[in-house]
This record gives C-alpha cells, structure tokens and sequence, in this order.
C-alpha cells in the first residue's frame, strides 16, 4: 500500500486541500478548495474532502500542524499553518 501525505493550508484566502503525489506534477495533485473565510475547515469535512478525492487516512493517522515563517529568518514576518496527515488511495493502491 503506497502512502501519500495530504497537507491542508491558506492560498489566496481560502484553505486548501491536496495529496501530494510523489513523481506526478504538483498541477495534477488531486485538491480541494473550501472556499474563501478564516475558519479552519473541521477534521470532519476534511475527511469527507479526501473521501472525495478518493483517498482515506492510514491506520492510526493524525493531523499535525507546523508553523512556519512567510519570509525565513524575519521574526517579524507573517506566520502561516500548514496541517498535514498520511493517506493512501481508497483501493490501498497509489494514486
């Protein structure tokens, strides 16, 4: 069973999630965009998200947030999260 990382973050003021898909070109990653606002999509419409990309979360998989700079080594530039958890295909196979 191939395992993927799916990763959730802020693109031009919406939260977006995608797989990414090692060896396939970013422009073809599956994704999904909820849609302009600030909230935090919940852990449940993020599963019924990958759901409809087909894929489902490995055995004992959970989101982990990081937080990284904007502009590295400025500690005054603006902060960004990025959430990520393991996957695989809905089939068990890669994608």
């Amino acid at each position: 069973m191939s395992e993927h990382t799916a990763q959730l973050s802020v693109r031009t003021g919406s939260w977006c999630l995608y797989v990414a898909l090692m060896g396939v070109p970013v422009s073809q990653w599956p994704e999904h965009d909820f849609g302009p606002g600030p909230v935090v999509p919940t852990p449940a419409e993020r599963s019924r998200a990958l759901d409809a990309l087909g894929f489902v979360f490995t055995e004992g998989a959970e989101w982990e947030w990081t937080e990284y700079s904007e502009r590295p080594d400025d500690d005054t530039s603006p902060v960004r999260l990025l959430a990520s958890v393991q996957v695989c295909s809905r089939g068990g196979s890669a994608s």
